[in-house]
């Protein structure tokens, strides 16, 4: 074997490698597979009959679509009461659908047709339903087992109070009619008897079980893009308000709670309010309440409703 001096074997390998990089680069920005250049060519992967890919040039004065990423379009704004709207609160009797009012407060099973007839007027419908009862003349009472009701309500009889800790048996059902709601094209939602805690319930229930439960609502009307309504529950108003879009109240006056929601008010969100049981005079002599949608009606909740004359 001849002997080669390495330094003339280190000088023979650094021309080689200097010559492919000069060829390399004389036939940018393009090159064939023979080395010569084809200027504004560039090479793409093509499929391969029987598999693999084969390097392919792309005139670039063709065009080539890029596929487009699919952008989720934004989830439409939910509704906000606006402070002092006129509405209208009926859950019983013949539905007056007449009244010249923004807004009208139904319950959850009435036709579609209803709501629809109110869209299609320009009202905002608030869907009521009791998330915190169970009702016996509901058609899915039966979906709300046994261990789950409580004591009946004082006033209310065919209704008994739900363990609200229980959101492994409760959350089916409720959900369920959070989903009728937003079918049927309801704008909000009035989720009742949200304040058990606070009331001979049959459970020993904790204002942090109000407040877990409470927010699960919130936040389950929301993803369906609904605005939701705190009922009542004034002693957990303050803790709340950030969670709810408006607040629904029954008789603060009566109770001495109004003050209980200003922080609704404070934050330039609705307070749609009644009273029972007064006269109008009696009514409309009380102090006004800024921010509050008032007006007096049954405890019935037909369609009897008084509002004061503007001052």
């Amino acid at each position: 074997m001849a002997w080669i001096d390495h330094h003339d074997r280190r000088r023979a390998t650094s021309l080689a490698v200097a010559a492919a990089i000069t060829a390399v680069l004389s036939c940018l920005p393009g090159c064939t597979q023979d080395g010569r250049g084809t200027a504004g060519a560039t090479t793409v992967p093509a499929p391969r009959a029987g598999g693999g890919q084969e390097m392919v040039e792309r005139d670039p004065q063709v065009h080539v679509p890029r596929r487009e990423r699919r952008v989720r379009p934004p989830a439409p704004a939910r509704w906000q009461p606006q402070p002092g709207s006129a509405w209208q609160w009926q859950l019983s009797g013949e539905l007056d659908l007449s009244l010249d009012v923004p807004v009208y407060d139904v319950d959850w099973e009435v036709p579609r047709s209803v709501v629809d007839r109110l869209r299609a007027d320009g009202r905002r419908v608030i869907c009521y339903v009791s998330v915190g009862t169970v009702e016996s003349y509901r058609e899915d009472a039966d979906s709300f087992p046994e261990v789950v009701r409580g004591e009946p309500l004082a006033d209310w009889p065919d209704e008994r109070w739900l363990d609200v800790r229980r959101l492994d048996l409760l959350a089916e059902p409720l959900l369920r009619r959070l989903d009728v709601c937003r079918a049927k094209g309801f704008d909000a939602v009035e989720p009742d008897n949200v304040d058990a805690y606070t009331n001979r319930s049959g459970f020993p229930l904790t204002a942090q079980d109000q407040l877990r439960f409470n927010r699960w609502i919130a936040r389950a009307a929301h993803e369906r893009g609904l605005a939701v309504g705190l009922k009542n529950d004034v002693g957990q108003a303050a803790e709340l308000v950030d969670d709810f879009d408006f607040a629904v109240n029954e008789q603060c006056r009566r109770y001495e709670e109004c003050d209980a929601l200003q922080p609704f008010v404070a934050a330039g969100k609705a307070v749609f309010h009644v009273e029972y049981g007064m006269t109008p005079e009696e009514f409309c002599a009380a102090p006004p309440l800024p921010g509050f949608s008032s007006m007096l009606k049954n405890v019935e909740l037909d369609a009897y409703r008084f509002t004061c004359p503007p001052a």
